[in-house]
């Protein structure tokens, strides 16, 4: 038998990966490594995030999670062209996940989105990641689809991603496609495209059985593809997990073979006005700093027949998950990420969708890009039925938003104006600077190290320790008689934060002055060159 797998993160990762779960729709996902954290983390990757206790001892401070502000240039982009306005039926011009990446070999934001429902993937460029340009390509000439639209079939869900990791060039872009057939039955699978240069793809591979809005993302940590899959196996939306280190293999599988993964549970609250059981309706997740994010969609109603029958968009949600093995996800925030404005006549009215990749990092910022739906039609109303069975005004007026977080802002620990404090676990790590991202502009920071007994150590003490008064994303911590951490290297340690009137949002240990993290980037950025901040 081999021994299980240690984790960058001193997580075991037991050799029969991945765990069976029972279906337990009152009960939320169970996180083991919550409940019994290893006794030293090494914190060599990435920054070092407070979205949970894992990394906590002791502290008086208290968490609270933050939302994103959406942009005031939204919707960003809009159905315009003759491709996204459907014939006027249902305008579409979003990601329905799909995909939006930074790419470093040619300096740009890359956007691929559902271009009119049901019909065409298409693509878009853009220097700033606001304003956007469409190419007019030579895959369909006079148009930016990048996939030529075949007789009666009608594409649903999609991601795209783009591997920084691959040495194959022909690989370096990805992209899951779920198509309805031309008889429109349901659930019946999707294919898989690579690509050089995200425009022109490859002949396509068919998946094995699953079903709409499934998706893929990369888990770096553990250099495994995963397939998040739809099936209705239990009687509503949830979703089974399939992982393999080789790409080309995970999207084939024994019809037993992929396990459940993610549910809908008795924390998921039902909207007040619909009052039906909320579900959970897509899963993407990327990579970011030293964990997982997972935009989790949770629909909310109303049902396919009521939103067909009034014609308005059904309401999901995005709300956030964290996972730090790659399964199981940490929900104990359940309020809305990005929300729905459940407004009549607003643009993001409901419907919303995030793109594969979740989020890119733009200086100081995160940048989270998703589909929403207005449910306005210029020819469909209530129950009237366009050009295709899914032709409805409730698959109207999609757009793309963009929400914007400040960098590590998921969560913060803050103290009042009395001086509190955080104790971490024992750590290790192999760096040689300690950075913050903290606001304390209106109060003070210090740092102490301690040993394994809770002794200061000799000149890392609170006392020597250079007070930080700052808002700032990176700033290296000092003391009076050094600013680096090489004595202790290789031993277990804890880190002691006194905050007054302040707020913390990560640490992390730094191989030189930079401040580089060696942590994941998301769908990357235009300070990054590959998928990791070094």
């Amino acid at each position: 038998m081999n021994p299980d797998e240690c984790s960058y993160n001193g997580i075991l990762i037991p050799e029969k990966w991945p765990p069976k779960l029972s279906h337990h729709p009152e009960k939320p996902m169970p996180v083991p490594y919550l409940e019994s954290p290893p006794e030293c983390i090494p914190i060599d990757v990435g920054r070092q995030l407070f979205v949970d206790d894992f990394l906590i001892e002791t502290t008086t401070m208290i968490r609270q999670f933050h939302q994103p502000e959406k942009s005031l240039s939204n919707p960003i982009l809009f159905p315009e062209t003759a491709l996204e306005m459907d014939n006027g039926e249902c305008p579409t011009a979003c990601p329905f996940n799909d995909g939006v990446w930074y790419d470093p070999s040619d300096k740009l934001f890359k956007i691929w989105y559902h271009a009119g429902w049901f019909n065409s993937t298409a693509y878009a460029f853009s220097e700033n990641g606001i304003d956007w340009h469409r190419p007019k390509l030579d895959v369909v000439p006079g148009t930016n689809a990048i996939l030529p639209q075949r007789p009666g079939y009608r594409r649903d869900g999609a991601c795209v991603w783009l591997d920084k990791e691959t040495n194959i060039a022909e690989q370096r872009f990805k992209m899951f496609q779920y198509f309805r057939s031309p008889d429109y039955k349901p659930f019946e699978g999707g294919e898989i495209y690579t690509s050089s240069d995200g425009i022109h793809w490859g002949n396509p591979t068919k998946t094995s059985l699953l079903g709409d809005n499934s998706s893929f993302f990369y888990n770096p940590f553990r250099k495994k593809w995963v397939f998040s899959i739809r099936k209705t196996s239990l009687g509503v939306r949830a979703r089974f997990y399939r992982e393999h280190s080789d790409f080309n293999k995970c999207f084939q599988w024994d019809e037993d073979d992929p396990q459940l993964w993610a549910w809908s549970d008795k924390l998921d609250l039902p909207d007040p006005d619909i009052k039906e059981t909320p579900e959970l309706y897509d899963v993407n997740a990327v990579a970011y700093e030293s964990i997982m994010i997972g935009l989790i969609s949770i629909f909310r109603g109303p049902n396919n027949e009521l939103a067909a029958e009034t014609g308005t968009p059904k309401h999901n949600d995005l709300l956030l998950a964290y996972s730090r093995d790659g399964f199981h996800w940490d929900r104990h925030n359940r309020q809305p990420f990005i929300p729905s404005t459940k407004t009549p006549n607003t643009w993001d009215r409901a419907y919303i969708h995030a793109s594969g990749g979740v989020c890119l990092i733009v200086e100081d910022k995160i940048y989270f890009y998703y589909g929403a739906f207005s449910g306005k039609s210029p020819k469909l109303q209530g129950n009237m039925v366009g050009s295709h069975e899914a032709s409805n005004a409730m698959y109207a007026g999609g757009s793309t938003g963009l929400a914007i977080l400040r960098r590590d802002g998921f969560a913060s620990m803050n103290a009042n104006k009395n001086i509190e404090s955080l104790t971490t676990r024992p750590v290790m790590f192999k760096g040689s600077h300690l950075f913050i991202n903290a606001n304390t502009q209106h109060g003070e920071m210090k740092v102490e190290i301690l040993n394994e007994n809770n002794t200061p150590i000799q000149s890392y003490t609170a006392e020597d320790c250079v007070p930080i008064s700052i808002d700032t994303t990176s700033q290296c911590i000092r003391w009076k008689n050094t600013d680096n951490l090489l004595p202790l290297i290789g031993s277990k340690l804890k880190f002691k934060f006194y905050v007054e009137n302040g707020s913390l949002y990560s640490f992390w240990i730094s191989k030189n002055k930079n401040g580089k993290s060696s942590g994941y980037v998301g769908a990357g950025g235009p300070d990054f060159t590959n998928s990791m901040d070094i």
